[in-house]
């Protein structure tokens, strides 16, 4: 039984055309033998956090109702490093197959499972770099400032936040003032 391919294709604008991006991947699918179960297009910018084709080939995979996506490229199919293995990372414990026809990666093949192997890797290594320098920023601003985080206010700055408002004073102004932010002057006004 032949295997079912998601054809996955995305331009920027309504300008572009994604004519040659599908027929690449209609012409590969057909050398691999694989059937198209659905083409998703999308026609919108790389940035945009929804996308309603790829939200729906996403859905579609959690079904599980095709074995292979096939994309033209990674910049057509993911925003970020991230973007990109989280969805190949979805796929795998899926059981379902990813190929990127410019970048030759074919998780069918052991080098395509390698290489997917080693970008995951990567990603991890470098979610791990952000998480500790966020600690360490952290921990600066603790040593820095001792307490740090969500405090009460003295009562006294309390009874100034609220006779400053009671005399009209804005929010903003009081939180100059006080040198302390507009949403604690929201909090105690």
């Amino acid at each position: 039984m032949p295997k079912k391919a998601a054809i996955y294709v995305r331009v920027s604008t309504a300008e572009q055309n994604t004519d040659m991006q599908l027929s690449d991947l209609q012409e590969y699918a057909d050398r691999r033998g694989y059937t198209i179960f659905n083409v998703y297009e999308d026609i919108i910018t790389g940035a945009a956090k929804k996308r309603p084709a790829l939200d729906r080939l996403t859905d579609d995979a959690k079904k599980r109702r095709f074995d292979v996506v096939l994309v033209w490229k990674f910049d057509r199919f993911a925003r970020s490093l991230k973007m990109l293995i989280d969805h190949l990372e979805l796929f795998k414990d899926l059981g379902i197959d990813f190929i990127s026809y410019k970048e030759n990666i074919d998780t069918t093949t052991a080098m395509g499972k390698l290489v997917f192997s080693i970008n995951a890797a990567y990603a991890e290594f470098e979610r791990t770099i952000i998480k500790d320098r966020v600690q360490s920023g952290v921990n600066a601003k603790r040593a820095k400032m001792g307490r740090w985080g969500r405090h009460e206010l003295d009562l006294p700055t309390q009874e100034k936040i609220k006779a400053l408002r009671a005399a009209k004073v804005s929010i903003r102004a009081v939180a100059r003032q006080l040198h302390i932010s507009v949403n604690t002057v929201r909090k105690y006004q």
